[in-house]
């Protein structure tokens, strides 16, 4: 048995613990402008990687239109968020286990009217977020392709935006495009640039030169160089088995990058509080007092 002031001790902590507010939850927009840089393949296994750093992990798939996530790691879900718009479950609902604990919020695929969402029906989708009762340390959300309002408005909700670019004319060119616009239309004043699927180091800080040259000139943005990730045929294994390359190859080249990343990612300032009027988890930011552990 524990001594009166003890058990009054814990008592109390207990109380705290249960009265103190949800802790912040760090959220990373992963997008890339063009569609076929491995956007998605990147969302998954980043999020894998804080999965596996133990951090309580939620991976939102937000290609709203020709979502993949779902297919990418072979599950079925029962509710997608076109469920949730149309009323027939809750964001609580929507939410499928994936390997290794990771929570996944499945988008549909082939629903057009979900593409043509108001831009209201957008930011009521990342408000909903704050309804979550669960404990999360990180969100991942993938973003689909383009500048539609979608992808506008869920990096912009975001705390980092990381833009995957590869080695092709046209990524560069739409990863500025997508940079341009969320910085001058959306107020997004800082952006992570990743370099994927290139054969060294040298040709991913090529990439990311070229898009600051041309960045710093017209725009008042600061892109920060996080990295790349090899062109790694495991990975291509990887997901002909829909499994993330952390969990079918976890000691490839592809996944020390994602491990290497995902500690990166830790290291970022986090914002000291609400940034607009669209932010997920926003009062979990004011509760926390904008820090993130």
């Amino acid at each position: 048995m524990l001594p009166p002031d003890a058990a009054n001790d814990q008592a109390q902590g207990l109380r705290l613990a249960q009265n103190a507010p949800p802790k912040p939850v760090r959220v990373i927009a992963v997008s890339g402008g063009k569609g076929g840089v491995g956007k998605t393949s990147v969302a998954v296994n980043l999020a894998m990687a804080f999965v596996e750093a133990g951090r309580n992990t939620l991976l939102l798939d937000t290609d709203l239109g020709l979502a993949n996530v779902d297919v990418m790691l072979g599950l079925s879900p029962r509710f997608t968020l076109a469920d949730l718009v149309e009323g027939r479950c809750t964001l609580e609902e929507t939410i499928m286990e994936g390997p290794k604990g990771l929570a996944i919020v499945p988008a549909a695929s082939g629903k057009r009217h979900m593409t043509e969402l108001r831009p209201a029906e957008h930011v009521g989708l990342v408000r909903a977020f704050s309804e979550l009762d669960r404990p999360l340390d990180v969100m991942v959300v993938d973003t689909a392709a383009g500048i539609s309002d979608s992808v506008l408005t869920f990096s912009q909700a975001a705390q980092d935006v990381i833009v995957v670019v590869c080695n092709e004319p046209a990524s560069i060119t739409d990863a500025y495009a997508l940079i341009k616009v969320l910085s001058r239309e959306r107020g997004v004043q800082r952006v992570q640039v990743l370099a994927n699927m290139v054969r060294n180091t040298a040709e991913g800080r090529e990439l990311f030169e070229k898009l600051a040259r041309v960045s710093e000139r017209f725009l008042d943005v600061v892109l920060s160089y996080i990295g790349a990730i090899p062109y790694d045929d495991w990975l291509r294994r990887a997901i002909q088995r829909q499994q993330s390359v952390m969990e079918a190859f976890p000691s490839s080249a592809s996944a020390i990058a994602f491990r290497d990343l995902a500690r990166r990612a830790e290291q970022w300032q986090a914002p000291n509080g609400p940034r607009g009027n669209v932010e997920f988890f926003v009062e979990r930011l004011v509760a926390g007092g904008g820090a993130v552990a």
